[in-house]
């Protein structure tokens, strides 16, 4: 019998093992035809003239589209501001200008290359600060000065705390953009299904999300519309945005004959968006006891020039940038910037990483000047039950365990017995950092998800058959859903039976993201299993039930105060990290990291294990390799010979996971969602760790070679 808690196989392993698993780019369909982009590659510009007529001629070429062929030329998260096609001003160099239909994959690059564009440059806003300035050139017209979204947050009284501070910190930090480099480019096929249904075959995190854009593009009625998520191959938020849905099925529609599309990696690295670049001011105050007294920040945001996930990222940056701490009186000032940067948007952590990458640095120096540990500070600080937030909230869901999860982490780490450093080359150092992170998109939006669940069998079930949206980008989603409808029915996991990420077969359960899926999409689950099982139990057979959970709801930021009720659940990390650098060459190597995580309820251990080690590998690339570069707009870094993640080589030689399962109130089976949590304060535990073995702080990500070495050289001139 399968039970919460087992570490079962993913019921996903074999097929992907063997190669047997279809991703979007090994789908093909009798009578295909290929696709290929236009992208501007220009940051701003004005289009003068578009010709299309030698591409149109071209060998094999069926059909050139530009914007005049799409019904309704917008989509976008949160607002339709961004076209399909652009037709007159291009904000990005990503922008598509028009697509090229053709028998061949080589024929429609070819026509590609023949279509004639003159433009018109326009002044490139690629410094956020300078697009706050009055006067700076427009970004979106949509948006007044430049300026998508500001968040104060005002608790308490800043003056009066730092008057009765005994320690003051100030710092300013900067956070880089992140590709997610998933493993699969953008890919997908689009045909028209046996009921007329414009049918898109891709990969994505939310198909309902998908449907809905691609049907308000191409003025569709929502039923006209379908979409498959088959395998995926990594997502990391993004996915979110759209890349190739639309324009397949504008193309599909059109022709009645099936399209396909496949992104090369600098197609892909180019096209889809990036994690927000931030730039973070700071001043925080301390007792000598070491309790925090005041905490004043300013967050800017790189939007890029359209909204996004923005103001969502923005929210949790805001949050996250005083820490999991109790601070009495807190003043923030967070602003997402339009720019013709490439776009930013989700991705792993969604504004944690930024915000907490100051908070937690913030933290450090304040211990060391205060001559305390940093646990230790820590524990006199963070967040515990009946604690405020900055939004004068307390936190909702459960336990707030912190201190058990600070306390664990360092216990497991062996943080009090730690070495002292010797003088040599390369330096070994320790570094610790904690965060929390909240569940589900929130904010004011009214979480749910719902799940179809059939009981089968005469005298006993004999099949369950689950039918969910969430898509499986690698995280393990249909495990844990499989395993949840298993547990909850009473049945081997081998009798249920998934049919998932199909808009034509599944309810909507919402994004997979924001850590949200185990704990939504599983309430949903189980709340179908209880209603089937009643029925079953009332002898209606096979018992039928959908079900739809709602989640508490949530409140926006207050206008003038940021007071509110932010986020329906938390949950709590803590990492502790031993690092050694060499200091001739500049390179930071990462050997040992320990990661507690309040989980809530651990499904499958192993497969949070799996999230703990992959997330710390993702974290240690934006933190020390991965060095996006742009250049007046323009992407200096587009392939993974230019852009570095980190290899096989890289990987810290020991990362321990310590599960803690403190049971939310409102969780199915208690859990809280985790997959993000892992990420977030492993750069600045990094900083730390460099600080101790070098006594040189970095404030900026990267920790390149180069910039490791420039903070060394300048720290040995100050002391000269």
């Amino acid at each position: 019998m399968t039970t919460i808690g087992d570490s079962i196989t993913r019921i996903d392993a074999e097929s992907k093992v063997t190669g047997e698993a279809a991703f979007p780019g090994d789908i093909n369909r009798p009578g295909q035809l290929w696709m290929k982009v236009l992208f501007a590659r220009r940051p701003h510009a004005r289009i003068k003239r578009l010709d299309v007529s030698n591409a149109e001629r071209a060998p094999g070429v069926v059909c050139v589209l530009t914007a005049r062929d799409v019904p309704c030329n917008e989509f976008g998260l949160g607002s339709y501001d961004t076209p399909v096609l652009v037709n007159d001003v291009v904000r990005w160099v990503g922008e598509k200008v028009a697509l090229v239909v053709a028998e061949t994959e080589k024929q429609a690059e070819h026509a590609r290359d023949l279509i004639e564009v003159e433009y018109d440059d326009l002044p490139a806003v690629t410094d956020p600060h300078a697009a706050m300035k009055p006067g700076a050139p427009q970004v979106n017209p949509a948006y007044a000065q430049n300026i998508l979204q500001h968040i104060p947050i005002h608790k308490g009284d800043v003056t009066r705390g730092f008057a009765e501070a005994d320690v003051i910190v100030e710092g300013v930090y900067h956070t880089p953009a992140q590709e997610h480099a998933y493993l699969q480019p953008e890919a997908g096929v689009a045909y028209l299904d046996d009921q007329g249904r414009v049918t898109v075959v891709v990969g994505g995190q939310w198909v309902h999300e998908d449907q809905e854009q691609i049907a308000h593009a191409l003025a569709l009625a929502h039923d006209r519309v379908r979409v498959i998520y088959p395998a995926i191959g990594g997502a990391f938020g993004g996915r979110e945005d759209m890349s190739v849905q639309i324009i397949l099925a504008l193309a599909a529609l059109k022709l009645n004959r099936p399209v396909k599309i496949i992104w090369s990696r600098e197609e892909s690295m180019i096209g889809h968006h990036k994690r927000h670049p931030m730039w973070l001011t700071a001043k925080w105050g301390a007792k000598r006891d070491g309790k925090l007294v005041a905490a004043q920040v300013e967050v800017i945001a790189d939007a890029g020039p359209y909204m996004s996930t923005s103001p969502k990222v923005l929210g949790n940056a805001a949050l996250g940038c005083t820490g999991p701490y109790e601070i009495p009186n807190v003043h923030v000032d967070a602003y997402a910037v339009m720019t013709n940067n490439v776009p930013s948007g989700a991705f792993r952590g969604f504004g944690g990483p930024q915000g907490h990458f100051e908070a937690e640095t913030q933290m450090n120096k304040l211990a060391e000047k205060l001559g305390m540990d940093p646990v230790e500070f820590r524990l006199k600080n963070v967040l515990r039950e009946g604690s405020l937030l900055s939004t004068q909230t307390p936190l909702p869901g459960g336990p707030v365990s912190l201190p058990h999860v600070v306390e664990k982490c360092a216990d497991e780490f062996g943080w009090k017995s730690k070495a002292k450093n010797v003088k040599r080359k390369t330096k070994t150092g320790y570094g610790f950092a904690c965060a929390l992170k909240n569940i589900g998109f929130s904010f004011g939006y009214q979480e749910n998800a719902a799940a179809t669940v059939e009981l089968h069998g005469g005298a006993e079930i004999e099949k369950v058959i689950v039918h969910h949206a969430a898509a499986e980008v690698g995280q393990g989603s249909h495990t844990v859903l499989a395993q949840m409808a298993a547990s909850a029915v009473g049945v081997p996991i081998e009798k249920v039976q998934m049919i998932v990420a199909d808009t034509a077969t599944t309810e909507n359960a919402g994004s997979v993201s924001a850590s949200r899926m185990t704990y939504m999409g599983g309430n949903a689950v189980k709340g179908a299993c209880a209603a089937a099982l009643q029925k079953w139990r009332d002898e209606e057979r096979p018992a039928i039930v959908t079900y739809k959970y709602l989640a508490p709801p949530t409140e926006q930021y207050a206008p003038e105060t940021g007071k509110a009720k932010t986020n329906v659940a938390y949950g709590y990390v803590a990492e502790a990290v031993e690092a050694q650098v060499d200091t001739e060459t500049g390179q930071v190597r990462v050997v040992r990291v320990t990661c507690a995580d309040d989980v809530g309820q651990a499904i499958n251990p192993r497969l949070i294990e799996g999230q703990i080690e992959g997330a710390v590998v993702q974290a240690e690339g934006w933190a020390i390799q991965e060095n996006f570069q742009t250049k007046d707009g323009r992407v200096l870094t587009p392939y993974l010979s230019t852009y570095l993640i980190p290899g096989i080589l890289d990987v810290p030689e020991r990362v321990d996971s310590a599960i803690l399962e403190f049971p939310d109130e409102n969780g199915p089976w208690g859990v809280r969602g985790m997959a993000e949590m892992p990420f977030i304060p492993l750069a600045p535990a990094i900083v730390a760790a460099v600080h101790d073995a070098t006594g040189v702080w970095i404030d900026e990500l990267p920790l390149t070679p180069w910039r490791v070495l420039d903070a060394l050289k300048a720290s040995e001139m100050g002391r000269g």
